[in-house]
């Protein structure tokens, strides 16, 4: 009875799997297979900004079934259905819903950029928020008009950066960080060996975040017809907490309109007749039907995106992209694809492992001995993320976004404080002289600091030579305007580390320019997570994820961020900021 029992127990699970997985697999067919769109005459393209935003977003089944409720959207599709809307004689303009929009301040001035290209064409685009964010508003500022519920609010209060620092609490549990690094600016290890920001640290920060905040209010200023003073005087008064009136009044909003006085205005504008505006959302407008045909040249776009890490099993609570060592095998098909005659590679990183970004350097190089590989940076290109685009035949930047940080680190703790408090002891038994290098136990040897030490040396080194060597300068400017230190696209135009300033469309151009070609197509291919290979790989990670989020709400964060410490391994080149919206 008992063997039945756990017979039948084993084959109930199995079969719920089964159901289960092929549940998952009927959505995901459902939405790969959306059927065409022909959209009606004056219809509007309804876009939507809610959720979080990456460059290129897997679609996610399981999203739906656990009931996740923050949307994830992708900067490719929104700058595409842009296109297609302003190609489309049927869509009359696009009404712009600004809610909840996680995206960084260099995917936003894409979108927005795409938007006033739209304009041109001579349809229309209106933008409504209940309440706009900061950065939402920089994006729909450029609209013919903009309008905000009267009891909403218009978020401009400028840019801040807090940084926590962690020595006094090491300190007080009995860990102590043991710190080599190599780069006045690179202050990634600061909370572990002060308590507050160097002034190099604070010197780069400031620097970084006024250039920013100034390409924004210039922005909306040329968009209202106002100036950059009207803005900071705005934020600087506190008007993002006063009435709704207040913002018409500073003409950084046209009217006060609750949603359907709002929808109805589009209405009016689109011609239309109905009761109801007619809009067609994302997914009907990336499902409308175009004439493309395949041509023998071919554009390879490769997206990387997330922190480099090597390819080791991670933890199944964290989905989010990763940059591993297949972004270098994708880098040797195209290269050896006769019919993929030039690549851009968009890279949108805040760096990682060292190791990882020299596999992948390597085949960028080995690449462009062939045909032309152009960098596109998104919001973050920074240290490793850097060190994987510096060879490149050409490198395009967003004004706002951050790159350089070239510098490299590494941390090792030492425990021997908190063991004391617990009152353990430990003893090594070894057979050579550095065989126990790294032991957490006890404090590092002289001599064993040294050896990390010019290990760490050897690697900026190696990043400045590849550095040097990829954009045609010595070692000795190179290291001038490296040291760690964070620079904007706007910044680093200046210094050459980037060609020329625009978005990936431009970089697309370059590539075609380098290549010689002028009739080509376009393939897309993705060098972080394939959601299916994740989704067997971790069974069913995604789940326990949600159920996580679910539990730990706005601490999932924190959770996360401990989780991808635990899974960093060697020296690292990575930025030494978690880059937050606008």
């Amino acid at each position: 009875m008992m063997f039945a029992s756990a017979l039948g127990v084993f084959v109930a699970v199995g079969l719920i799997s089964i159901v289960f997985i092929f549940t998952i697999i009927g959505i995901a067919s459902s939405i790969n297979s959306t059927p065409d769109y022909s959209p009606k005459n004056n219809t509007v393209y309804k876009l939507t900004l809610d959720g979080s935003l990456s460059d290129n977003t897997e679609e996610n089944p399981l999203a739906m079934l656990m009931g996740e409720t923050e949307k994830a959207l992708s900067l490719k599709d929104i700058l595409s259905t842009i296109q297609t809307a302003k190609e489309n004689k049927n869509i009359s303009g696009i009404y712009i819903e600004a809610k909840s929009l996680n995206a960084g301040s260099a995917s936003l001035e894409a979108i927005r950029r795409a938007l006033t290209d739209f304009k041109e064409s001579g349809k229309f685009v209106i933008a409504y928020s209940d309440n706009y964010s900061q950065g939402c508003y920089y994006l729909c500022s450029m609209a013919d008009k903009v309008f905000l519920n009267p009891q909403g609010t218009l978020g401009l209060i400028g840019m801040a950066s807090q940084t926590m620092f962690y020595k006094e609490l090491l300190k007080k549990v009995g860990v102590d960080m043991m710190i080599f690094k190599v780069g006045t600016y690179k202050g990634a290890v600061e909370p572990f060996m002060l308590d507050k920001l160097s002034d190099a640290n604070r010197e780069q920060i400031q620097s970084y975040m006024s250039t920013i905040w100034d390409n924004v209010t210039s922005g909306i200023a040329e968009s209202r017809n106002i100036s950059t003073e009207d803005i900071n005087n705005f934020a600087n008064q506190g008007y993002a907490f006063a009435s709704a009136e207040k913002a018409v009044e500073c003409k950084l909003v046209d009217e006060l309109k609750y949603r359907p006085e709002a929808e109805e205005y589009v209405k009016e504008l689109a011609g239309q007749s109905d009761k109801r505006l007619q809009t067609a959302d994302i997914t009907k407008i990336k499902s409308i039907k175009t004439i493309n045909r395949e041509k023998a040249d071919r554009i390879a776009i490769l997206y990387a995106e997330g922190e480099i890490k090597p390819e080791v099993s991670s933890s199944p609570y964290n989905v989010e992209q990763t940059i591993t060592e297949k972004v270098a095998t994708e880098l040797i098909k195209l290269k050896n694809d006769n019919n993929i005659k030039a690549v851009v590679f968009r890279v949108n990183s805040p760096g990682g492992s060292a190791f990882v970004s020299e596999q992948i350097w390597r085949q960028v190089v080995e690449l462009k001995k062939v045909k032309p590989i152009v960098v596109s940076m998104g919001d973050v290109a920074a240290s490793g993320g850097y060190y994987i685009s510096c060879a490149a035949s050409k490198i395009i930047a967003e004004p706002n976004t951050l790159t350089g940080s070239i510098g490299i680190f590494g941390i090792f703790p030492n425990v021997t404080g908190l063991f004391n408090k617990l009152s353990l002891t430990t003893d090594i038994v070894k057979t050579n002289t550095y065989a126990d290098l790294g032991d957490m136990s006890r404090p590092m040897r002289e001599d064993e600091k040294v050896l990390i030490q010019s290990f760490v040396e050897r690697g900026y080194e190696t990043f400045i030579t590849r550095c040097a060597d990829g954009r045609g300068m010595s070692k000795e400017a190179i290291n001038e305007i490296g040291q760690g230190r964070v620079w904007t696209g706007e910044q680093a135009k200046e210094r050459r580390l980037v060609d020329e300033l625009g978005g990936i469309n431009k970089a697309i151009e370059t590539a075609a320019s380098l290549a010689d070609l002028s009739d080509y197509s376009l393939t897309y291919v993705s060098g972080t997570k394939d959601f299916w290979k994740e989704f067997i790989e971790k069974q069913l990670g995604e789940v326990k994820v949600s159920i996580v989020k679910s539990v730990l709400g706005d601490e999932y964060e924190y959770f996360k961020n401990l989780s991808n410490i635990k899974t960093t391994t060697g020296v690292q080149a990575r930025l030494p900021y978690d880059v937050k919206p606008l």
